[in-house]
């Protein structure tokens, strides 16, 4: 164990290659740890963490596009010294040799441990969240920004799809010769995407035939918003977009029963109805850039969460889409990234900035008008730049939507889906957002159909040959999951709550995939930061703990709880700070209706959120709320 508070990432590296020669000494001897530990020492002196947090994963980047067969590993592109007559590099050599030929071509059986075993080193601190610069961020900007004025072109080819397609109905109706007829006249191309969205607008009219978009219950989501009300404010109304109340009175949907209707009328004067735009927030991402976050008005906000998790119940229990869309559940891509690695028969696919190309026409050619007339009064049409910049949105739900997930995962399955006649494939695809999985037979033609509606494919990870395949977090090769830690918090010396939970996390996992001595590294930190951290032989689940620890279990304060008969030790848990604020009681009522509570019977006639049909699911205090990233480590009874 270490005796200093002090975390190198450098040294992660070197226990990280020790724990690779202990468990492949026959491949990475004495020596060959010894001269790799010198040159990560000797390139992080001179490129500083950038040797870890970019070079590192750029040559992990060529490694997985490798693995696929659509390249060949060439080191010295990325800044590696390669080994005498070989592309592969000197770094990692050891193992890079029985997984590639000397030429860079993938060899026929592969060793998927030595691929395990360099993704975890080369990946490492891919994600670590280090401070980025003016230039990163506004390159994300640059990229938000392109992709609508991308939108123009493909809006443009979707208007006349759109006219082909109105035509082409009204021959249908004409009879099959005026149909055939006009197959024979249209452009091949032009016939074949024509087909493609009628099939894929009856799929989601078949999908959507039972929907109400009027039977929700809106509630505020967990983020920030662009009018900056925030905890008990949100539901104070001021001002309530017309757009909005045209089809979701205010009465029905921003008031907690008739009650409450009856008793603040005469206030309801005071609520405006302009119609405020989204604003662009860049959040912490990792060391390669920011996130882009466009963040809603709190009144569409409110009616977005609502009509989200609406069609969240109905995708994830229709009979269409059950087994092929989800929501809430990754398990099924994950499965079969294993699957596909294993026999092939499936590829992954990764779609670009997905949720800035999924436009408003698009969803409008696609999507039955039952749907759409709830979701567009519920979607901003312009947001705000950093610099205050008006930009009229063409892409339908950014980033930030509770729209963007769901209405992007049902334009991709829709349009996959309706590509193909073969009930085999069709089954065989799965969504969940922009991770993709379908047959490897039909990826090609997949690809060409998501493009050719302006969606855009993310080749670099997309695998569609080989035995690599991603999806949804699970990195697989060979059927063996070759996922790395990733390690994300920055480490910090001062006692903080982040820290102290994450990188409890990060040893668990490397204990897991028996790293110990990269466990024990970061456990000597953590408690000579932390002092002594409990572990599983101590029974406590409901506070962050380790595998092992080499502290006592007389290092803890301990007492006997006669009432429970147990023995309870003193420890850290993380709590987040509570706030109390008192709002006026038929609005904290319409809190507790949309936050604590679910519906037991029907729609209610007269008000969509209060009514006697409703019972808590669990103890709820309406007036407390907890404060974001305020969280603080204490000591309890556990």
């Amino acid at each position: 164990m270490v005796p200093n508070k002090s975390l190198d990432e450098h040294i992660v590296i070197h226990h990280l290659l020790y724990d690779a020669h202990v468990s492949r000494s026959s491949l990475f001897n004495a020596r060959a740890l010894k001269l790799t530990c010198q040159k990560v020492s000797q390139r992080v002196r001179f490129e500083g963490i950038g040797f870890l947090t970019k070079t590192l994963p750029q040559l992990g980047k060529c490694l997985d596009k490798a693995l696929t067969g659509v390249i060949r590993m060439t080191a010295a592109e990325h800044g590696f010294e390669t080994m005498p007559n070989s592309e592969l590099p000197k770094f990692l050599g050891e193992f890079f040799i029985h997984i590639f030929q000397q030429d860079g071509t993938i060899l026929l059986e592969p060793d998927a441990q030595c691929v395990e075993v360099i993704r975890q080193i080369l990946y490492s601190f891919y994600k670590y969240e280090i401070p980025y610069s003016e230039t990163q961020e506004q390159q994300v900007l640059n990229c938000f920004v392109e992709a609508e004025e991308d939108l123009t072109h493909s809006d443009a080819n979707l208007a006349i799809l759109r006219d082909a397609l109105d035509e082409s109905n009204r021959v249908r109706r004409r009879g099959k010769a005026y149909q055939d007829l006009y197959d024979s006249e249209q452009d091949l191309s032009t016939s074949n995407l024509t087909r493609v969205a009628r099939e894929a607008r009856k799929l989601l009219t078949e999908l959507f035939s039972s929907f109400d978009g009027y039977d929700i219950i809106p509630r505020h989501g967990p983020g920030v918003v662009s009018t900056k009300e925030r905890l008990s404010a949100k539901f104070l109304w001021t001002n309530v977009s017309h757009r909005i109340t045209e089809v979701y009175p205010f009465d029905a949907y921003f008031c907690a029963s008739t009650g409450h209707v009856c008793d603040s009328y005469d206030s309801f004067d005071t609520v405006t109805a302009t119609d405020h735009s989204a604003q662009v927030l860049l959040v912490p991402k990792d060391s390669r850039g920011p996130r882009l976050i466009s963040c809603e008005p709190v009144d569409f906000q409110w009616i977005q969460q609502g009509l989200s998790q609406a069609i969240y119940r109905l995708v994830e229990g229709h009979v269409l889409t059950k087994h092929n869309v989800f929501f809430t559940d990754q398990g099924p891509n994950q499965r079969g990234a294993l699957l596909g690695s294993s026999t092939g028969r499936y590829a992954t696919l990764d779609l670009k900035e997905a949720s800035d190309r999924v436009s408003v026409d698009l969803v409008h050619l696609l999507f039955p008008e039952n749907l759409t007339r709830f979701t567009d009064v519920a979607r901003s049409v312009s947001t705000v730049m950093p610099s205050g910049q008006k930009l009229v949105l063409r892409k339908f739900a950014p980033m930030g939507s509770a729209l963007c997930f769901p209405m992007m995962a049902l334009s991709i399955w829709s349009l996959l889906t309706a590509n193909t006649t073969d009930a085999d494939t069709r089954e065989s695809i799965l969504v969940y957002g922009d991770d993709v999985i379908v047959p490897t037979a039909y990826a090609a033609s997949a690809m060409a159909i998501l493009e050719a509606f302006g969606l855009k494919i993310n080749h670099a990870k997309s695998c569609t040959q080989g035995s690599f395949r991603e999806s949804c977090g699970v990195d697989a090769f060979q059927g063996v999951n070759v996922t790395p830690v990733r390690f994300r918090t920055v480490w910090d010396e001062s006692p903080r709550p982040d820290v102290y939970t994450s990188w409890i996390a990060y040893a668990n996992q490397l204990y897991d995939k028996r790293r110990y001595s990269t466990y024990n590294y970061i456990v000597g930190c953590l408690e000579a930061v932390y002092g002594p951290i409990p572990d599983e032989s101590m029974n406590i689940s409901s506070c962050p703990h380790l595998r092992v620890s080499s502290a006592r279990k007389d290092s803890f304060k301990r007492k006997t709880d006669k009432n429970l008969q147990k023995v309870l030790h003193r420890v850290r848990v993380e709590e987040s700070s509570s706030v109390i604020q008192v709002i006026p009681g038929w609005n904290m009522l319409l809190r507790y209706f949309t936050e604590a509570a679910r519906p037991i019977s029907g729609r209610p006639d007269v008000n969509r959120i209060g009514t006697v049909g409703f019972k808590p699911t669990m103890p709820f205090a309406v007036s407390e709320y907890t404060r974001r990233h305020a969280s603080i480590l204490v000591w309890r009874w556990r």
